[in-house]
């Protein structure tokens, strides 16, 4: 079970956290990291490359010439795929790249990302992220102080000060519990959670998946 040193915005040591084991000492299963970070990244694809066919380009409703005596291959119009300025053939159309992965497998990857942080010494977790008022420039010199560069900071919705503080951060992203996922974890070099955040993480990845049920 992995046991990891617990700090204050201070950098100090104000006590050790027992972390679950199947969450953050799991098997590192890199194939599960890259689906997840897959499934994000279709979800934002627009998706609208779209071509026209035969039948939706404009004109080619008269015989370019007549059937015989030309000595040219037969035509019916100028808008047929083999002509320039023609109709495209199996071209594009607008659609969705988006998929999802068994919840299993979702659930998996997060596993296996929070345990990569654990088993690279990225994480660092806070006794409290409470600031005393909502000052970009004083979370920055906190930041600094614990050592976090480019990190994923996660805490409850409710921390004001926190969230609004991080807001306009470049190199630093504010994330909710709920909101933690794989895509953003691998984009930043450290994680730095909030001790009770870590224990709604927790609380989450080790309930039961239900099954579906098939009639």
């Amino acid at each position: 079970m992995p046991k990891v040193q617990v700090k204050d915005l201070k950098n100090n040591e104000v006590g050790t956290m027992e972390l679950s084991d199947e969450i953050f000492g799991a098997e590192v299963k890199y194939h599960l990291l890259h689906e997840i970070v897959r499934m994000q990244r279709n979800k934002k694809r627009a998706g609208n490359a779209c071509t026209k066919e035969r039948n939706a380009v404009a004109g080619g409703g008269r015989k370019p010439y007549k059937q015989k005596g030309t000595g040219r291959a037969r035509q019916g119009s100028l808008r047929a795929p083999n002509h320039v300025g023609g109709g495209v053939v199996f071209g594009p159309k607008p659609r969705s790249f988006a998929f999802l992965p068994p919840k299993k497998v979702r659930r998996g990857a997060m596993k296996s990302a929070l345990s990569l942080f654990v088993k690279e010494q990225r994480l660092l977790i806070l006794d409290s992220f409470e600031l005393s008022e909502i000052k970009t420039k004083a979370l920055l010199s906190s930041l600094h102080t614990i050592g976090a560069s480019k990190a994923v900071l996660v805490d409850f919705d409710e921390n004001l000060n926190l969230k609004l503080s991080a807001g306009n951060l470049k190199d630093h992203l504010f994330l909710p519990p709920e909101g933690l996922n794989v895509y953003d974890l691998l984009k930043h070099d450290q994680l730095v959670i909030s001790r009770r955040a870590v224990e709604q993480i927790e609380t989450h990845l080790l309930r039961p998946i239900r099954e579906r049920k098939v009639d």
